[in-house]
């Protein structure tokens, strides 16, 4: 008996660091308040690539994925499942962050950690990812994310 597939979203959202300060979007929706890059992963698109195009998107920066802080799978409603990567980057250059509205933000800025606390945040989660990132959390490494059937690199293990 074949089952049901279990409809399941996925989401990237990056906290992007330049020295001490974070990336923050101003949302042109959720009563445009300011989040972290973020947005689902399209049709065809890798978890990595969704992460670039979304910072891109609604932030105007190019980013290099430095890691991933954590990965979540929750259960929701009516059978349904939300995956949420939460990766780290840092800006590819020295492209500044977009400062005019458009269909997908109202804007970008760099935040300090204390210039935080200024802000209308979307969510406590925002800070909370942002000061566990800060405090030294374990990042882990890209490589963790792969396709089925990709090739497992050797290391040396001492047994």
């Amino acid at each position: 008996m074949a089952r049901e597939p279990i409809p399941t979203w996925y989401f990237t959202l990056v906290v992007v660091h330049l020295e001490n300060r974070f990336l923050m979007v101003h949302e042109r929706k959720h009563e445009q308040q300011w989040y972290l890059p973020a947005g689902r992963v399209e049709p065809g698109e890798n978890l990595l690539e969704a992460a670039q195009r979304n910072t891109l998107q609604e932030a105007g920066i190019p980013i290099v994925l430095e890691g991933i802080l954590r990965f979540e799978h929750t259960v929701m409603p009516k059978g349904r499942v939300r995956v949420r990567v939460i990766f780290v980057a840092r800006p590819e250059d020295s492209t500044p962050p977009k400062s005019k509205p458009d269909e997908y933000t109202l804007g970008a800025q760099w935040y300090s950690l204390k210039e935080l606390d200024r802000l209308s945040l979307r969510g406590e989660e925002v800070r909370e990812m942002i000061y566990y990132m800060a405090s030294g959390a374990p990042i882990y490494p890209l490589e963790v994310l792969s396709f089925e059937g990709a090739p497992f690199k050797r290391h040396r293990y001492r047994w």
